[in-house]
């Protein structure tokens, strides 16, 4: 495998960043999960918008290279890639080793890739069995204390509530107790044939898939619903799925134990995120 690194592509085990870089120094970083079909990016538009948006909320916000797009495309190409995984990854840069961070940016831009199943409907999922998920302890970080709409290197918190939870995905919910999300996943349930999901006045991150689904649910005259939801209403729901770039529509088998499944609606949204899929890059 080769990965860009700093503008340069090398082979994998030698990519490396300096020890002084600001995202290992303490989390001083932006990244974004990606995925292609058929040799080009799902959603690049809203993927390159909100890295726009994370580096701007760090305070960053020129530090985006036009050329990005060019980079994930080079990278691809040079592993030979049409279904991928791809993680781009944005840092301060090197500087000084002091808390404040220097007004001048010199970004450190990071690409990495492997390889997944194909998209669409004759391709395979990337998860194998619909999730297990259990409620956290770990509470998610609020909105006022490290922006939700964020997507930082600081990824603590995801990583505390999966050892917490100890499923396939562990369940966050705010300091009131409502559900927010998934340590890397949006949050879906069916409940009398209305599909609902935490709204984002909360400390919600706002999913690319997230959107997109919500979107399909429309157009397919589902009724869609957000607000503040307890984890009960979730394991009290007819269907609940999961979504995010790699694991598009992934049913939830259990919460906390007790059997949900996905169901009737969760079919119909995978099936149309496919044919989706299917026409944007086959």
């Amino acid at each position: 495998m080769r990965y860009h690194v700093d503008g340069r592509l090398v082979p994998a085990e030698e990519a490396a960043v300096s020890v002084r870089d600001r995202g290992f120094q303490y989390g001083d970083a932006a990244f974004e999960t990606l995925r292609a079909y058929g040799g080009t990016v799902f959603e690049w538009d809203a993927h390159a918008d909100r890295l726009r948006e994370t580096c701007a909320a760090l305070g960053m916000p020129e530090a985006v290279p036009e050329d990005c797009r060019a980079r994930v495309r080079e990278t691809l190409a040079a592993n030979g890639l049409a279904e991928a995984y791809v993680r781009l990854s944005l840092t301060r840069g090197v500087q000084s080793g002091k808390l404040t961070p220097d007004s001048a940016v010199d970004p450190t831009v990071v690409v990495i890739v492997k390889p997944l199943p194909r998209g669409g409907p004759g391709g395979d999922s990337v998860w194998d069995d619909p999730a297990g998920v259990a409620t956290a302890d770990v509470q998610r970080v609020p909105d006022a204390a490290l922006p939700a709409r964020a997507k930082t290197h600081n990824y603590l918190n995801g990583v505390l509530a999966r050892i917490d939870a100890e499923a396939d995905e562990a369940l966050l919910c705010d300091a009131e107790g409502h559900v927010a999300e998934g340590a890397a996943s949006n949050v879906f349930f069916v409940r009398d044939g209305t599909l609902h999901t935490p709204a984002l006045d909360g400390p919600v991150l706002p999913g690319v898939t997230r959107r997109v689904v919500r979107e399909l649910a429309a157009d397919a005259g589902i009724p869609v619903e957000t607000g503040a939801y307890d984890p009960a209403h979730v394991r009290r729901a007819d269907e609940a799925f999961l979504t995010n770039t790699t694991w598009e529509v992934r049913p939830v088998a259990t919460l906390d134990g007790e059997e949900i499944g996905g169901g009737p609606v969760t079919d119909r949204l995978a099936e149309r995120f496919d044919a989706l899929v299917e026409r944007r890059h086959y």
